[in-house]
Order: structure tokens, then sequence, then C-alpha cells
């Protein structure tokens, strides 16, 4: 079975608005003042729910391990969008449509940083539900236009 290709087509606009939010999001998981951040702590699984030191030392033995890979998947976005460092893929021009393939490994790893930054958004808008904001609100309006992005990427996975 041959490797399931995604093909994204984004304004170089929204790539540089992208790249932006996808920085910062791999910043703050690679940050080693994070123990104490409740958006990180929503990345984390809460594996014993009813024993809170078992919960703690879960996430002290895996915690690093599980946002060292949301690190890794941040780094997949911003280098398929070509602004890893080498310059975008768009050559600064918002203007332009970037048509951008992904690989089925690199569209899991766009499909997982994505719903990561979404978490991380919710917990400092105080979001607990998709419901829980008024649509016409400008502050919630990445969170959405995230999620609006997200959402087409599992439709495209979904299609066998």
């Amino acid at each position: 079975m041959t490797d399931k290709i995604v093909v994204l087509e984004i304004s170089g606009l929204e790539a540089l608005h992208l790249a932006g939010i996808v920085g910062q999001f791999r910043d703050v998981v690679t940050d080693t003042r994070r123990d104490d951040d409740p958006a990180v702590s929503r990345l984390l699984p809460d594996a014993y729910p009813d024993d809170d030191a078992a919960t703690r030392e879960f996430r002290r033995l895996t915690g690093d391990d599980l946002l060292g890979r949301r690190a890794s998947d941040a780094e997949v976005v911003l280098r398929t969008l070509g602004m890893d460092g080498s310059g975008p893929a768009s050559d600064g021009d918002p203007d332009a449509t970037l048509t951008i393939a992904l690989g089925q490994d690199e569209a899991l790893s766009w499909m997982r940083t994505l719903s990561a930054v979404r978490l991380v958004m919710a917990t400092r808008l105080g979001i607990q539900d998709d419901d829980d904001h008024p649509p016409d609100d400008p502050r919630f309006g990445i969170y959405d236009w995230i999620g609006y992005r997200l959402d087409g990427l599992v439709t495209a996975l979904d299609r066998r």
C-alpha cells in the first residue's frame, strides 16, 4: 500500500500566521519552566484520575517524551510549510497560494499539532468545548480557523 498524499492549499498569509503559532507552540512545549502551566498540563494524559500522586509520577516519567514528540510534530509542520529557518515557501508573499503535499506521516503530524495547539489555546481562552464561545467574538477567530484546518485534514485522511 502506498503512502496517502494530502494536498493543502493555503495562502502565504495563512502560512506565515500558522508558522508563527506553531513556532510559539513548540517554544511552550520545550520550555523547561512549563511545570505549572495549565495549558501544557492539558497536553499530558491524566493517567490516574483518582490518584494525584500517581498522576504526577506518571507525568514526571513520561512528560518530557510526550512533549518532545509534540515539538517534533511541530517541526514537521514548520518544515512542510517551508518555514523551518530555510525561508518561507511563499518567499514571504502573503498573497501567494501555497500548495503543500503531505505524506500520511506528515499529515498525522499536522493533525496532532493542530489539535494540541487548539488545546493550548482553549486553555488560555477558557474554552471547555467548541460551543463554549460566541462565534462572532474576534478573540476566538484563530481558534476557529485552526479547527477549520484540522477538520479539513481529518476529512482528507478519512477518505479511502
